[in-house]
């Protein structure tokens, strides 16, 4: 809304377009990192689960900056390269894959093992 306000932005099907398509990608970065915690909790089942979280996140997490840094070279590309009319549609993918990015690896695997915890001290 700022956006729109300062800079005469519009909010158009094209952002609207850019914020699923982000969700989307968001949410497949977090599919990832949960399968693979989901794998490791049955593989080393005598670590903590914080430990096998850990781990999970740190063996998916090459994958996860590769792919968004993959992405952005080419959203960059376009950028800098491409229309005026597609400028924050772009922009709008650029900010999203990196915020997308940052919240798979450290706010939903935390968040997990908080959930985890809560949890355990429920059932006791």
């Amino acid at each position: 809304a700022a956006l729109g306000h300062y800079k005469g932005v519009e909010i158009d099907t094209l952002f609207v377009t850019a914020l699923l398509t982000i969700l989307g990608f968001s949410v497949h970065d977090t599919i990832v990192v949960f399968d693979r915690i989901r794998e490791n909790l049955l593989k080393y089942s005598k670590e903590s689960f914080e430990q096998v979280v850990d781990r999970s996140v740190n063996q998916t997490m090459v994958r996860s900056i590769s792919t968004s840094f993959t992405v952005l070279l080419v959203l960059l590309a376009v950028f800098f390269f491409g229309g005026a009319t597609i400028k924050y549609f772009v922009l709008t993918l650029i900010l999203g894959v990196i915020f997308g990015t940052y919240s798979s690896i450290f706010v939903a695997s935390p968040l997990l093992v908080l959930w985890q915890r809560r949890a355990a001290v429920a059932k006791r």
